[in-house]
């Protein structure tokens, strides 16, 4: 079909005719060469098929940006940084002790008529969200916990995270915090205070899904 090509479009008869002659010549001398050689031909025809660079989909213009992206490799983690929104996270544990009571508090700081709730805090930069709930559990209270299983993950507020932990009672006393807490009670699940808030509901009794 090439040779054919080549004669169809020369615009000399006298050249078609040498180029038809050449590739004669060429495919005669592949038949001579028996089947070893044009194996080793089509291998080399493959092997030169597959390490041709396949080009970057997209236009121009995103073929710019991937390698003005790629250029910019150590600076990537800033950029995303200074480009993504930046949240808070607030760490809530579930604190039962082995009676199946949960451990509430009535914080000082929260509005009037909501001020029961779970033991909270927000995470400091680079620490473990278990760990802010080992470390909020004992300023509040004294007591010392073991944060397990994750009951809660949502972002619904605009910069805040909130994350909220099983956790199993190791040990302490109940000091509650004067500055931060009023006041501190284990309760069981069917009896918690009407003034308490509406999020903790739900957690205390397992009815949330990370």
């Amino acid at each position: 079909m090439d040779a054919y090509r080549c004669v169809r479009t020369s615009t000399s008869p006298r050249h078609a005719t040498v180029v038809a002659g050449v590739l004669r010549c060429q495919r005669g001398r592949v038949r001579r060469a028996g089947p070893t050689a044009r194996r080793a031909a089509s291998r080399s025809s493959v092997r030169t098929a597959r390490t041709a660079p396949a080009p970057e989909p997209g236009g121009p213009v995103r073929r710019l940006v991937t390698r003005v992206w790629r250029a910019l490799r150590p600076l990537q983690s800033r950029i995303m940084w200074c480009l993504n929104a930046k949240f808070v996270v607030g760490v809530t544990g579930v604190v039962r002790d082995g009676e199946g009571r949960v451990l509430l508090l009535r914080h000082r700081m929260w509005p009037p008529g909501r001020q029961w709730g779970l033991p909270s805090g927000f995470a400091r930069k680079g620490e473990d969200f278990r760990g802010t709930l080992v470390r909020e559990v004992k300023e509040e209270t004294g007591l010392d916990v073991e944060a397990g299983a994750l009951v809660l993950l949502t972002s619904g507020l605009r910069t805040r995270l909130e994350v909220a932990y099983e956790a199993r009672l190791l040990g302490g006393e109940l000091r509650p915090d004067p500055f931060e807490i009023l006041e501190a009670r284990w309760c069981r699940p069917d009896e918690l205070p009407e003034e308490i808030q509406p999020v903790c509901r739900p957690l205390v009794r397992g009815e949330t899904t990370p």
